[in-house]
């Protein structure tokens, strides 16, 4: 998505932030997600209101379209990725986590290559999935291809995800935030890679980000 938040700028340890800040951090990040395509249908509704010319109203009304159906992907994605997504103990279907990543994080810039099968998988490893595929799509501002595979099989899998893109980068405050065993700066910038740390950390888990060639690939494990 073209206007993802931009990465952690500090690495300055802080206490963690209790459970009432971290919801609010990732309530703000959700809202973030979502104020582009809201803004976007409001925009094209006022359009709308100022009794506009042929042209003008198919255009808003498309404007609309594109942005509602955006603005849905979103919070599909969102639920999935930071909510409850189910019971304690549930398990989600890859296809449904595949059908939820294609919808938020496919453009015209970036396309997703997803090779994992379809199974059952248990809720925090899904959803950390999820997390580390936004990671790895901030890693190519400018597009490119995510490529996810598996690690292992069955139970046990984990995931590897590979960003491949014009002038990949490594962020390192991300990377330090997903290694540390300190809450560092924990602002809503930094909130999805400090709650995807505390994913890993509940599936038993770490989550390493690196360079390989000219890639950044994310590996849980």
């Amino acid at each position: 998505m073209s206007d993802t938040p931009p990465s952690p700028t500090s690495s300055t340890t802080g206490p963690a932030p209790d459970a009432l800040e971290l919801a609010a951090l990732l309530c703000s990040r959700v809202c973030h997600d979502l104020i582009s395509p809201v803004g976007a249908i409001v925009n094209g509704l006022e359009v709308m209101d100022d009794d506009p010319s042929p042209e003008d109203r198919a255009f808003a009304l498309d404007l609309i379209r594109k942005s509602a159906k955006t603005a849905s992907a979103r919070l599909q994605f969102c639920r999935l990725a930071f909510g409850a997504a189910g019971s304690a103990g549930a398990q989600i279907d890859l296809g449904d986590a595949e059908t939820m990543a294609r919808g938020h994080l496919e453009d015209a810039k970036t396309k997703l290559t997803w090779n994992l099968p379809r199974l059952l998988l248990a809720k925090n490893r899904v959803k950390l999935l999820l997390n580390m595929l936004v990671i790895a799509q901030q890693t190519i501002p400018r597009g490119g291809v995510l490529s996810v595979d598996p690690v292992g099989e069955g139970e046990a899998m984990t995931f590897r995800v590979t960003a491949s893109g014009l002038n990949a980068r490594l962020p390192q405050p991300v990377v330090e935030m997903l290694a540390s065993e300190q809450a560092g700066l924990v602002d809503a910038h930094a909130v999805q890679p400090y709650y995807t740390r505390l994913l890993a950390q509940a599936c038993g888990w770490k989550v390493t980000l690196a360079m390989e060639g000219d890639a950044i690939v994310a590996t849980a494990g």
